[in-house]
C-alpha cells in the first residue's frame, strides 16, 4: 500500500516543508551525485550516522564496505555532525522519492498545527530521537544510517494524533492490477507502525545493512510525544479536521482552503 493523498486541506503556506524537501534534493544532487558512484558511497561514508563511530564502540581504523567499490574507514574522532547530516542523505532514487512524498503528504498539515519555525525545530528533534533509538538498540553497528524517514516518522506520529479521522487515499497493488481505497489516518499510520515494530524486533542484533526500523519507531513515538509541546491551539482551532470530531464533511479536494485571518 502506498499513500497518494489525504483529504486534509491546509491553510498556511508550508514554507518549512518546502525548504526541507529542497535541502534533501540539494543533498541528493550535489553531495550524492544523484545516486552515481563514487559520490553516493562517499556521501554515505562521510555524512551517514554510524553508531559504532558515534559512540566509539568500534575501534578506529575499522573498515566496512559501503558501495560496490568503496570502503569506509572509521576515524578516531566521533562524527557528531552525522546526527544531522544523515537526515538529508539517501541511499537511492526510490529512497529519497518515497521519503519526500510522505513528507509532502503529511508535513504540510503538521506544519499547520504549529507554524513554520516550530516545525523545523520539531522535525530536527524527531530526527535526533530517531537516530538516538537506532543507536541505542545497536550501539556497536558499523553500518551507516542515512535517510529522512526517522524525522518523517515523527511527522507521522504527530499526524495520527492531530488528524486521526482524516482519510488517506492508498494505492494498492494486486499483481498486475491496482486500485485505491481511502482509510482513516489512524488505521493507515497505525498499520505502518505495526510493520516497523515487526521489522524492528526481527532485526535486533543484526549487523547487516537494511531498513533502520528502530529509527522509524523512535521518530514516530518522539513526534507523538513532542506534538503536545509544539502544537499551537490557536492554529488548531481553525482547522476543520482536528481531533476526533469534524465540523464539516470530508472534502474531495486536497487543495488548500481559504486562509484564515
Amino acid at each position: 500500500m502506498f499513500p497518494i493523498r489525504d483529504d486534509n486541506p491546509h491553510f498556511l503556506v508550508p514554507y518549512a516543508t518546502y525548504c526541507i524537501i529542497f535541502l534533501n534534493v540539494i543533498g541528493w544532487v550535489f553531495f550524492q551525485g544523484m545516486g552515481t558512484e563514487p559520490a553516493l558511497s562517499n556521501s554515505v561514508c562521510r555524512f551517514g550516522l554510524i553508531p559504532g563511530d558515534l559512540l566509539q564502540t568500534v575501534p578506529a581504523g575499522t573498515r566496512f564496505q559501503v558501495g560496490p567499490n568503496s570502503v569506509c574507514v572509521l576515524g578516531s574522532v566521533p562524527g557528531w555532525h552525522t546526527v544531522i547530516t544523515s537526515m538529508f542523505m539517501h541511499g537511492g532514487w526510490f529512497h529519497i522519492a518515497g521519503n519526500m512524498w510522505f513528507l509532502w503528504i503529511f508535513g504540510n498539515n503538521v506544519e499547520d498545527s504549529m507554524g513554520s519555525i516550530r516545525f523545523v525545530v520539531f522535525y530536527l528533534l524527531c530526527g535526533l530521537l530517531a537516530a538516538g533509538l537506532q543507536t541505542a538498540i545497536n550501539p556497536e553497528s558499523a553500518v551507516a544510517m542515512v535517510g529522512a524517514s526517522g524525522a518523517i516518522g515523527g511527522v507521522m506520529g504527530a499526524y495520527i494524533l492531530l488528524y486521526p479521522r482524516v482519510h488517506v487515499h492508498m494505492l494498492i497493488f494486486f499483481g498486475f492490477f491496482f486500485t485505491t481505497i481511502a482509510v482513516p489516518a489512524v488505521l493507515m499510520l497505525g498499520y505502518w507502525l505495526v510493520l516497523q515494530l515487526i521489522g524492528g524486533f526481527g532485526a535486533v542484533g543484526s549487523q547487516e545493512g537494511g531498513v533502520a526500523f528502530w529509527a522509524h519507531i523512535g521518530g514516530f513515538l518522539g513526534g507523538a510525544a513532542l506534538i503536545f509541546l509544539f502544537r499551537n491551539p490557536r492554529l488548531l482551532e481553525k482547522h476543520p479536521y482536528y481531533g476526533w470530531s469534524r465540523r464539516r464533511l470530508p472534502t474531495r479536494s486536497w487543495k488548500k482552503i481559504k486562509r484564515y485571518q
